[in-house]
């Protein structure tokens, strides 16, 4: 659980933005999200597999701009 102190003389709204980003970082929205609804197997199967290749073409693309092939 992200835990922000408000410091002296600080504006709610940049604690609240404070917060926001630590929970962004530790992933309890996107796991808030996937457990929301139930998923088939078949289609959390399929998920992975679009984000591995993703994955793949974003660090082939990475490789080909910095020419290392």
């Amino acid at each position: 659980m992200p835990l922000v102190t408000v410091r002296e003389d600080e504006p709610f709204e940049n604690a609240l933005r404070r917060f926001k980003r630590k929970c962004e970082k530790s992933g309890i929205l996107t796991e808030l999200k996937k457990r929301q609804h139930f998923e088939k197997p078949s289609v959390k199967r399929k998920r992975k597999a679009v984000q591995a290749r993703k994955k793949m073409l974003r660090k082939m693309a990475e490789e080909r701009r910095l020419g290392l092939r």
